[in-house]
């Protein structure tokens, strides 16, 4: 069968690499052809650019250091999490900005698509909603349509009259739905009109901790440079103390394995742009298998966590949305390591209390088994 997955766009984010990478791995070892449809947003025009700029200006915002960012760096920021996508996730059609480009889709003789992962169905993220409700394959009764682990991201409810009436159409059309967040069975059974959605896991956790290990050595990543891992991607003052606490406190070293400087809070030179460089999402991986510790406010920072059977601590994100990290955490029974204020965190509470992860393994072997019984039944050729 060939399947066309249908996820977020694939930049620099280690987690949407690597969930775009495993959902791509089970269904190749399912037998099936698989390609990644490169569905992006149409770039911003400089002129555009400027007009943002100003309008920022005239209303008193803050304009962002690297607002005019060039092709070029944007070539060198990207290098290695390029050259893992080009390696292990090669498969992609060529680059689609409309819908007009989604329309040739139904010439390449697709037989299902795969709606999923990510938030994916987040309309703030999404380059066209419709499109991932496969508006674009409307008239097509031939080709399977599946959501696997398609996320909200929140709980509330976030798309327009308009959208929410034209996707509850298109949805009625899917042969089967999956969410990767539990609220989400509940948005589309009162939003959309199907009750028929099931919970399952992220296509990260339906490969075993030895496969990212494989991984990891074939790409021969070296040691990571601490012990406490620190994958925060929403940094303040307080969490940074939190950081600092934690390092004296177990003795421990903190790394991070992100770019030396953030786009966004400082200009990019010549001389200092191999500072903004992503690292190989191999060496993300690393540092999970190598932590004693981590402290993470992303959601695949808690799932990668779980997956290598390190402690943790999740720092929620409201504006990101909590229902994420709240239903995964909920699948394992360790939601106390969940905290919203960092300021009244006591340390020992996480140290002290041990997790149980021959309870939590048994309960991913049972949610994995399920989730990939989902795709197989799914994808099951009718006759």
């Amino acid at each position: 069968m060939k399947i066309g997955i249908l996820t977020q766009p694939l930049h620099n984010n280690y987690g949407g690499l690597l969930q775009a990478y495993a959902l791509k791995e089970v269904l190749q070892s399912l037998g099936h052809e698989v390609i990644i449809i490169n569905r992006q947003s149409k770039k911003v025009t400089t002129f555009r650019k400027y007009g943002s700029v100003v309008k920022s200006i005239l209303i008193g915002r803050t304009i962002a250091p690297n607002a005019f960012l060039n092709e070029s760096q944007r070539e060198v920021i990207s290098r290695e999490t390029r050259k893992f996508r080009e390696k292990y996730i090669p498969n992609l059609t060529h680059l689609i900005t409309d819908n007009e480009g989604m329309q040739d889709l139904n010439n390449m003789g697709f037989d299902a698509y795969v709606v999923g992962s990510d938030q994916c169905w987040r309309p703030r993220y999404s380059p066209s909603i419709r499109n991932y409700f496969l508006d674009f394959a409307i008239n097509d009764n031939r080709v399977k349509r599946i959501a696997y682990a398609a996320s909200f991201g929140v709980s509330q409810w976030e798309f327009t009259n308009e959208d929410t009436d034209v996707c509850r159409e298109l949805l009625k059309k899917f042969n089967a739905i999956s969410v990767r967040e539990d609220a989400a069975i509940d948005l589309i059974k009162n939003k959309l009109g199907r009750d028929d959605a099931i919970h399952v896991l992220d296509p990260t956790m339906l490969l075993s901790k030895e496969h990212y290990n494989n991984l990891r050595e074939s790409e021969k990543i070296p040691d990571s440079p601490g012990n406490l891992n620190v994958y925060v991607l929403d940094k303040t003052p307080e969490k940074d103390k939190l950081v600092r606490q934690i390092e004296v406190k177990l003795q421990l070293k903190a790394f991070e394995v992100l770019p030396v400087k953030k786009i966004n809070e400082q200009k990019v030179t010549k001389d200092n742009i191999e500072d903004f460089v992503y690292l190989n999402p191999a060496s993300w991986i690393r540092g999970f298998q190598d932590a004693k510790l981590v402290v993470t406010d992303s959601f695949h920072g808690t799932v990668f966590s779980i997956l290598h059977n390190v402690p943790f601590i999740v720092i929620g994100n409201i504006e990101r949305g909590l229902s994420r990290f709240q239903s995964l955490l909920k699948m394992f029974g360790l939601e106390d390591r969940l905290i919203t204020d960092v300021d009244t965190i006591k340390i020992e509470y996480f140290t002290d209390k041990k997790i149980d992860w021959a309870r939590v393994n048994k309960i991913l072997d049972k949610e994995r088994e399920k989730s990939l019984e989902f795709l197989k039944k799914g994808l099951q050729v009718n006759f």
